[in-house]
């Protein structure tokens, strides 16, 4: 359907109801005129859409912002399979977008929310933030977190400049095990000097010293290429992992995610690897760790 063939709809002696599918925010910034606002993101979706129209077999039309966006198709297949299905509805693709480059009116304020745009030093929360690892051996696994200590990210209009963090290693912790004895004897082999060696490493360290921007990413996956060095058991090597940066809507707070492997080894982990050690039998752990980390700083 065309902007100019849905204007032609919307003129005819029986229009169709016309259902703006993107939030109250966007609704109030930019709508076709006569839309209704019912946000398919949202659970309430189909009892937004009832409300509006109680007769199922009234003809529908959907639209949300076009440029591929797939709101309009999803909000219509949500309303053909619905329990009172929707038997009249088509969705119109080209979205706002669409309806803007023909030429077409808008209502609304003009005003659509601008992504926010943080600046500054912003110092990491250690209680809000935290590593998740899984460490693995051939038929089982572990899980469990460790806390960072400190750290910072710096942000200069919106682009990321540099960061750090520093990880408590005293602070590790496991989820998987529910046998609280079992849980502290993996809790001090992990402290010893076949893993981790907390008594005289209590800290580990991430120095980022490039913060690379990932053109192509996308809302929600990563938008950072942090390039540094890792510091563990007073060992550094250099690591690079990919990272979501987000603001909040206030600028005033961010999140960084991000996940990677890590080779143990390569820090001075000895216990149970595979090419270091031969006849292991029950005793092999996988060399490499899986670490996400979640980081909240203001």
């Amino acid at each position: 359907m065309t902007p100019h063939e849905l204007q032609t709809l919307l003129q005819s002696a029986q229009p169709p109801v016309l259902i703006h599918v993107l939030p109250a925010e966007i609704f109030a910034a930019a709508h076709l005129p006569g839309s209704q606002n019912a946000c398919v993101y949202e659970m309430t979706f189909l009892d937004q859409v009832r409300a509006l129209v109680p007769d199922p077999s009234a003809s529908v039309v959907v639209y949300g912002a076009g440029e591929g966006s797939l709101d309009a198709v999803t909000a219509a297949v949500k309303l053909r399979a619905a329990s009172y299905s929707y038997t009249h509805v088509q969705p119109f693709e080209g979205g706002i977008a669409a309806w803007k480059a023909a030429g077409l009116p808008l209502e609304g304020t003009g005003l659509l929310p601008q992504p926010p745009v943080p600046d500054g030093t912003f110092r990491i929360d250690p209680a809000q933030s935290v590593i998740r690892w899984t460490g693995r051996n051939l038929f089982n696994f572990h899980s469990g977190t460790v806390q960072l200590a400190s750290g910072e990210i710096v942000l200069r209009q919106g682009e990321l400049l540099s960061a750090r963090f520093t990880i408590d290693m005293a602070s590790i912790a496991n989820e998987d095990l529910t046998d609280p004895a079992y849980r502290a004897l993996l809790i001090t082999h992990l402290s010893s000097a076949d893993f981790f060696d907390v008594e005289h490493h209590p800290t580990a360290e991430f120095v980022a010293i490039a913060a690379e921007k990932i053109d192509v990413s996308t809302e929600g996956t990563p938008n950072y290429l942090l390039r540094g060095t890792f510091t563990l058991r007073g060992i550094s090597h250099p690591l690079a992992f990919p990272v979501v940066i987000a603001a909040s809507e206030d600028a005033q707070s961010i999140t960084g995610q991000g996940q990677f492997e890590l080779d143990r080894t390569a820090y001075g982990s000895h216990y149970g690897s595979g090419k270091l050690f031969r006849f292991l039998g029950k005793h092999l752990v996988n060399d490499h760790v899986h670490l996400h980390v979640k980081i909240q700083a203001g």
